[in-house]
């Protein structure tokens, strides 16, 4: 019993360890996405500045500045100029396209343009990681110089999902083992130790538990593992009754199933084998259960 505690207790032990391991492996994990995004967003601002800047050197402005670039939503940038600018339509598709095919974030994204007094739609695009639905119209039209402002919104990428929902899996089985190995345990109620190395002896009988053996009148008689243990509870307790259901319970709960007619077929196995000592019976206690009854 002892040895079986202490693997129990060592398991759980080992439990705590690989679950904390865990823990660590997914915090880890999680850090070292937000560090890659976070890297990968900042890359993104300056492509955009960069879209900026070649949208000002086709305008034929080589001096004035490309402002800081704004998030103005998730997934969406806003690139303002310091002075006016002119762009054609084509250009500016070919440019978002060429440059932006760098970004690992940016696979599909829409383009507005907006004029900078009223915030309406100059010029909008759509482009697509799948060509064919690409969404591009109004080309080959120069637009009349002004003050402009881009934005564009960034479809989220689907990498991003499957980072999140690697995360949130590994929380979610985690949350899992934790309740499964480490749920309480309820306590089982005391019960005599079948490994018991002990030996009983009443009168001619001496009974070597551990060893499954009957001695009496020096003539060894060998029981099964049932009957060893029905005997065991019925010498702890010497001439007292003892509830059928209790007896029942002991020797057949642990195996998941308890057979009624079973009790009293190892009973009158046992009663044959304890023959030799008349003074030694297993009586019915009629709506009790048996008792060991030894006779002085």
């Amino acid at each position: 019993m002892l040895h079986s505690r202490n693997l129990f207790y060592g398991k759980r032990k080992y439990l705590w360890g690989m679950i904390l391991t865990l823990c660590v492996s997914v915090i880890c994990l999680a850090f070292n996405m937000i560090d890659g995004d976070s890297f990968d967003i900042s890359r993104r601002e300056v492509l955009l500045r960069k879209v900026g800047d070649e949208l000002l050197t086709q305008s034929g402005d080589s001096k004035s500045r490309v402002l800081p670039v704004k998030k103005i939503a998730e997934n969406e940038y806003q690139i303002s100029f310091e002075k006016e600018l002119t762009f054609q339509p084509d250009s500016l598709v070919n440019t978002t396209r060429r440059l932006l095919a760098n970004d690992p974030l940016s696979s599909d994204y829409v383009v507005n343009v907006l004029n900078c007094s009223n915030s309406s739609v100059v010029y909008g695009y759509a482009i697509s990681n799948n060509k064919r639905d690409d969404i591009v119209a109004c080309r080959g039209r120069v637009q009349p110089r002004g003050c402009y402002l881009v934005n564009i919104k960034f479809k989220p990428k689907s990498l991003i999902t499957v980072k999140k929902g690697y995360l949130l899996g590994g929380l979610s089985f985690l949350a899992f083992v934790g309740f499964f190995f480490l749920r309480p345990v309820k306590p089982r109620k005391a019960e005599p130790d079948h490994q018991t190395t002990g030996t009983f002896t009443f009168g001619s009988v001496v009974f070597n538990v551990r060893d499954r053996q009957l001695v009496i009148n020096e003539n060894s008689i060998e029981l099964t593992g049932t009957e060893a243990r029905l005997l065991h509870i019925f010498a702890l307790s010497p001439n007292q009754a003892i509830e059928r259901s209790r007896l029942q319970k002991e020797i057949w709960e642990d195996e998941g199933v308890i057979v009624g007619r079973s009790l009293d077929v190892f009973i009158s196995k046992l009663r044959k084998k304890l023959e030799p000592d008349p003074n030694i019976n297993i009586v019915v206690i009629r709506g009790k259960g048996y008792k060991l009854e030894i006779s002085a």
